[in-house]
């Protein structure tokens, strides 16, 4: 890479976010780190990528996400890539869900990524290029009975990248990066039952899946509208 590009990570200040947003700036990219309210651990990680800028907004909000990727205009720059991480996950029975429940995912699972593609987009096209990647989940490809909204929300994410692909073409690529199982907290009976299931006999890092988006930032631009499952080899049993 010739010289460093502007990227924003959505979601940055914990967990995967936080990792993508370390391991790019460690291979050269200047990084934007978007946080809702989780003030502190943002701070954090932008301290890990040397002083990196700080952008605050709630996507549940189009107009937010707006202000948003002005804000990232004025003080960032035009952006060079995007990374849709920020998500929610709750495990409820599909006879349990609510509208507020639904709502709750979809409006920051798959409103806010197509939002914040379309803004990123924008950008990007002033800049005559632009990647973006979309974190998706294992769960958008095999389905997750307790999950039924989360799988719906994250499978529409692995739609709209394929749509967003050939809309976007030829000057911008958008691709997704599917995980399996990265645990952050004590691993349960059930995530337990995933990891023994999967054929590489245990479960993913964060690191793992920062070299996955790192991929689709750096490859060739002639790959898009693409899913790459990070887990283990888990979907294909």
């Amino acid at each position: 890479m010739s010289e460093p590009r502007r990227v924003l990570i959505t979601g940055a200040a914990k967990r995967i976010g936080r990792v993508i947003a370390i391991e790019l700036h460690k291979r050269g990219f200047d990084v934007a780190i978007h946080y809702d309210t989780s003030r502190t651990e943002a701070e954090e990680a932008a301290r890990e990528c040397g002083g990196a800028p700080l952008f605050q907004a709630d996507l549940t909000h189009v107009d937010e996400i707006r202000r948003l990727f002005a804000d990232v205009r004025e003080r960032f720059g035009l952006l060079d890539c995007l990374v849709n991480n920020a998500a929610r996950f709750t495990r409820i029975d599909a006879l349990d869900i609510s509208e507020a429940d639904w709502d709750s995912i979809h409006n920051v699972n798959l409103k806010a990524v197509f939002f914040c593609c379309q803004e990123a987009a924008r950008q990007m096209r002033e800049r005559g290029h632009g990647r973006i990647v979309n974190v998706s989940s294992l769960g958008g490809i095999r389905p997750w009975a307790e999950h039924v909204h989360y799988c719906a929300s994250k499978a529409g994410v692995i739609m709209l990248t394929r749509a967003l692909a050939k809309a976007l073409a030829p000057g911008i690529t958008v691709n997704s990066v599917a995980p399996g199982v990265i645990p952050f907290n004590d691993v349960d009976a059930r995530v337990q039952k995933m990891i023994d299931a999967t054929p590489m006999q245990r479960a993913g890092s964060p690191e793992e899946i920062a070299d996955a988006v790192h991929f689709f930032l750096t490859g060739p631009d002639f790959v898009t509208g693409q899913v790459l499952a990070v887990d283990g080899g888990l979907n294909e049993r």
